[in-house]
C-alpha cells in the first residue's frame, strides 16, 4: 500500500462517551453544561466536530433523557465558538444476557428499544451528524451485547437520511464496513460516506497496524475516514490515521491520560492531536471546511 498522507485533516473530539470513566477523572464531564463547556473548550483548542453522549448529572450513568440532550444541544449552538455537533445513535442497544446456562431472560443493565426510540433525539435536536455503530458485537463484558441488527441498521439508516443528519458510520471491525457498503448500495445511506474506524475495542478490530491497513484497504476510495485508537494507543493512531490519508478522533470517551500519571482534559488532548497532525506537515481544517467536505446541514432544533 503506498503512502497517502492526508494534508487536510479535521480532529474530533469524542467529549465524554458512555462508559464507565466518570469516577475516574474529575474532568470526565458529567451535566449538560460541564459537557457543553468541554466540548467548546476542546473546539477552541481545534477540534471541528465534538462527538457527544449525555450524562445522568448526579449519577454520570449513561442516559436517554431528551430534556438532556436538548440542553446540551442549546448549549453548543449559543456558544460563541463554531463547531459540528455529533450526536450518538448507539444507546438503547445492549442486552445483558443472564449467564450462560441461562441467558434468558436478560438482566440488569439491559437497554434495548426500538429503531425510532433511538433515534427521537436525533429527530429532536437536528445535529450536523450522529453516529451509526455499523454492526454487533460482544463488547468487553462476558455476557454484554451491543446489539445492532440489520434490520435495526436499515430503519434507522433510513431515518437518519430522511432528517438530512449525516450519519458517522462507526466500524468495530471489517465485517461492519461489509454492512456499511451494503447500507450504500441499498439507497439506506447516501454516497459518499463517512466512517469512523474503531480501534482495539474488545472484542472488535485489535489495534495493531496490520487490521488497521485492512480496514483503511476496506473504505471505498471515495469515503471519508477518521480512526481512533484506545488509551495509550490514541496518540499514535493520530499520526497512523493522518499517514493512512484518514481523519483523527481524540477524546476522554477514548482516553483519559495525557501521558502516564497525568489526567487530560478533553483540550489537551485535542491540542496534542493538533500538533501531531501540524508536525506531520498536514493542515488542521475547521468546522465550515468539513461542512463543505462532508455535505453537512447546520440547522437549529425542532421545537419542542
Amino acid at each position: 500500500m503506498p503512502l497517502m498522507m492526508n494534508r487536510e485533516v479535521f480532529v474530533t473530539c469524542a467529549v465524554t462517551g458512555a462508559g464507565a470513566t466518570q469516577d475516574r477523572s474529575p474532568h470526565v464531564p458529567r451535566s449538560p453544561r460541564q459537557i457543553a463547556e468541554s466540548a467548546i473548550d476542546a473546539a477552541k483548542a481545534g477540534a471541528a466536530i465534538v462527538h457527544c453522549h449525555v450524562r445522568d448529572p448526579e449519577t454520570g450513568a449513561p442516559s436517554r433523557d431528551l430534556a438532556l440532550y436538548r440542553e446540551l444541544t442549546d448549549r453548543i449552538r449559543d456558544a460563541q465558538v463554531d463547531v459540528v455537533l455529533n450526536l450518538t445513535a448507539g444507546i438503547g442497544g445492549d442486552i445483558v444476557f443472564g449467564g450462560v446456562e441461562r441467558p434468558l431472560p436478560a438482566v440488569a443493565g439491559t437497554d434495548l428499544i426500538g429503531a425510532t426510540d433511538r433515534v427521537a433525539h436525533i429527530a429532536a435536536c437536528l445535529p450536523e451528524m450522529c453516529t451509526l455503530d455499523c454492526g454487533t458485537m460482544n463488547f468487553a463484558e462476558s455476557d454484554y451485547v451491543m446489539t445492532n441488527t440489520p434490520g435495526m441498521l436499515q430503519a434507522m439508516g433510513r431515518m437518519m437520511t430522511a432528517l438530512g443528519v449525516k450519519p458517522e458510520i462507526e466500524a468495530f471491525d471489517t465485517g461492519h464496513l461489509w454492512y456499511a457498503k451494503q447500507l450504500v448500495k441499498d439507497g439506506v445511506l447516501d454516497s459518499p460516506a463517512l466512517v469512523q474506524l474503531c480501534m482495539g475495542v474488545p472484542w472488535g478490530a485489535p489495534d495493531d497496524l496490520n487490521t488497521f491497513l485492512a480496514m483503511v484497504n476496506n473504505v471505498p476510495e471515495d469515503w471519508t475516514f477518521s480512526a481512533f485508537g484506545l488509551g495509550r494507543s490514541q496518540m499514535p493512531y493520530v499520526a497512523a490515521s493522518v499517514l493512512a490519508g484518514g481523519n483523527v478522533r481524540v477524546g476522554l470517551e477514548d482516553n483519559l491520560m495525557l501521558e502516564r500519571g497525568v489526567l487530560a482534559t478533553n483540550a489537551q488532548l485535542v491540542e496534542r492531536a493538533v500538533g501531531i497532525v501540524e508536525n506531520l506537515g498536514a493542515k488542521v481544517i475547521g468546522p465550515d471546511a468539513v461542512r463543505q467536505k462532508l455535505g453537512l446541514t447546520k440547522r437549529a432544533p425542532v421545537a419542542a
